[in-house]
């Protein structure tokens, strides 16, 4: 058993300090940072919550359940930003993904914790895989939003449908990485595609904005 709230304390609060000497894209990038972690905390929380009510074991738990929690908890957020603070689309882009880098890296602090550190390589593909994904679909997610503002269609159904998709690519990798062989390798490399898929959309929307 881990102490989640005191991991979350001991890595939070060396950043916490620094963001007092730190200004303009780095100060937000950090504090966004912050709150994925703060996200991840929350989410697990409501998991674990949920799996008990519902009895479900840790293998369904993770396909069925985890993936609508932590994508709608990421959610949230970026629709607080957007909403009242209205930033630039780049802003915007680097919030999503300052929250689901700080996320994956508490998650994966939580997880090596839990179940130790000794294969280089595990570890390795875990930072490939779970660490990207959390970055990923919280990308794919902050440019559908930027996209469908654009286009004046931004509205509950968009929001949903793009939430969805973020859910359904999250319960993908879960469901391919729990089963080895063929299936797992295939999980293992799906957020890093997608990541190179991304890249050049991402591009064209810098583009597009100067």
């Amino acid at each position: 058993m881990i102490y989640a709230e005191n991991i979350l304390l001991c890595i939070a609060i060396p950043f916490l300090v620094s963001v007092l000497f730190l200004r303009g894209e780095v100060r937000r990038y950090v504090s966004a940072f912050l709150l994925g972690m703060g996200m991840c905390l929350v989410a697990a929380y409501i998991s674990g919550f949920l799996s008990l009510v519902a009895h479900l074991e840790q293998n369904d738990a993770s396909i069925f359940l985890s993936p609508m929690v932590e994508e709608l908890i990421k959610l949230l957020p970026l629709l607080f930003f957007l909403v009242l603070l209205e930033p630039e689309e780049h802003d915007f882009i680097m919030l999503a993904v300052a929250i689901g880098a700080g996320f994956s890296t508490f998650e994966n602090c939580c997880y090596i914790l839990s179940f130790g550190a000794e294969s280089i390589t595990y570890i390795m593909i875990r930072g490939l895989a779970v660490g990207v994904m959390h970055i990923v679909s919280l990308l794919a997610l902050s440019i559908w939003l930027i996209f469908v503002k654009r286009f004046h269609v931004f509205s509950f159904p968009a929001i949903i449908g793009g939430l969805s998709i973020a859910m359904s690519f999250h319960a993908l990798y879960n469901l391919l990485v729990s089963e080895p062989g063929v299936t797992r390798a295939i999980g293992y490399l799906l957020p890093l595609l997608t990541a190179i898929c991304l890249y050049p959309l991402y591009r064209r929307l810098q583009i597009s904005q100067k």
